[in-house]
């Protein structure tokens, strides 16, 4: 197998596990927790909040760290370090011994973001489709952790949702450091690998086109508000979705492994969305998508209030998809606006403005879940997708980055 497909693929386990780990608290805390540890799920939920800043704050330093070391090291830190978090996590015996064990997990699954998405689309011309991959695979560990979370609930216990992806996400790290180190002294597509720092990588064909000032200006204000709007809306539908169903879907599923079940069924579904809308943004305009995919979030969140057994079911499903199918587009439009020398630092700020405020819509989630119940939550989300749909009619209606006919590979 050539060396770049394989890197690609551990990249996607990679992506996999970083949002795999930061939900397993999630199913943890609405289906077994508050039973165990005798605290609402309004009460328990805020534990995951210092998981969160980190994951937030700690994409600055590890993307500093990948652009001046290096990228490739940085995966590999990565790996070891939340797979080792994940099993301290396991052990804890009180609410704050687990937020402890969370803060470590969201530490290092920090680095995912800022360092993995630079390197999937490192020397690529098209950029939609593998970063649409990759984010399915993101995606795809979203689902797992409540469907592997709701099944060890019921057969083996919670702990051990944390302790075997620990295990394995172990392993994994010392499989990519012994797959770099096989690619030392094999010429200067061996050695590229092995660094991935920007500066000894080789630009990409054709560099981003160049760009105004005062337009780059412009789209990157756009970029980081429709993030932090795009991060509530990811944060909120992704962490309560489990809660949701356990008190709507009440018909339908009568256990953790049911519940997880549909939420497994509705994340996955979901998260080929991103195959399309990278299709879609390589070939179309980039605003006109955005736009599309605005919209229908709004639409979707205001037709959910007060549904209940199948019919959430189905509307579940088509919330997720546009809000999994919004993924990729700033992140397509990053990398055709920056440089790689310093891409990953752009990436960075995106992702610490993502999970900042994926970090504070834990206690709204449960100041709103504990005042009015989740109806509230449906009606502020569809509001926050039309503040997206606002800002991105503000995007230029032309340009390189905007207007992406298909080209030749």
């Amino acid at each position: 197998m050539p060396r770049a497909r394989l890197r690609f693929i551990f990249l996607n386990a990679g992506h996999f596990l970083d949002h795999f780990f930061m939900l397993i608290f999630a199913t943890v805390a609405a289906l077994r927790l508050i039973e165990e540890w005798g605290m609402s799920y309004a009460a328990l939920i805020p534990y995951a909040t210092p998981g969160f800043i980190a994951f937030g704050v700690g994409a600055i330093p590890a993307g500093w760290l990948a652009d001046k070391w290096s990228r490739e090291g940085m995966i590999v830190i990565f790996f070891l370090g939340i797979g080792a978090s994940s099993i301290l996590a396991a052990l804890a015996g009180s609410p704050i011994e687990i937020a402890l064990g969370l803060t470590a997990i969201g530490l290092f699954a920090a680095i995912y973001h800022p360092v993995g998405l630079a390197l999937v689309i490192q020397g690529r011309e098209k950029t939609g489709v593998p970063l649409a991959v990759n984010g399915i695979f993101g995606n795809l560990g979203v689902a797992c952790a409540a469907l592997l979370t709701g099944y060890f609930i019921d057969t083996a216990g919670w702990r051990n949702a944390f302790v075997l992806p620990g295990a394995i996400s172990i392993g994994l790290g010392v499989a990519y450091a012994a797959f770099l180190w096989s690619g030392r002294g094999s010429g200067a597509a061996g050695r590229g690998a092995a660094d991935g720092g920007a500066a000894k990588t080789a630009p990409a064909v054709g560099g981003p086109p160049p760009v105004e000032r005062g337009t780059l200006v412009r789209v990157l204000a756009i970029i980081m508000f429709t993030t932090a709007i795009g991060g509530l809306i990811f944060q909120s539908t992704t962490f309560a979705l489990p809660k949701i169903f356990d008190e709507r879907l009440t018909e339908l599923a009568g256990s953790a492994t049911a519940i997880g079940g549909y939420a497994f069924t509705v994340f996955t579904v979901a998260a080929f969305a991103q195959l399309a809308v990278g299709y879609l943004v390589d070939h179309h305009s980039l605003r006109t998508v955005f736009a599309f995919v605005a919209a229908l979030q709004a639409a979707f969140f205001a037709v959910m209030y007060q549904l209940t057994g199948l019919a959430a079911l189905v509307v579940a499903v088509g919330f997720m998809l546009v809000v999994f199918g919004q993924i990729p587009i700033n992140d397509v439009l990053i990398g055709r606006i920056t440089k790689s020398e310093w891409r990953s630092r752009v990436y960075s700020l995106r992702y610490i403005v993502t999970f900042s405020v994926s970090a504070s819509t834990l206690p709204l989630i449960a100041w709103i879940h504990g005042s009015w119940g989740f109806d509230r939550l449906f009606v502020v989300m569809a509001v926050a997708a039309a503040g997206i749909l606002a800002a991105v009619l503000l995007l230029p209606r032309r340009g390189a980055f905007i207007e992406r006919a298909a080209a030749p590979a």
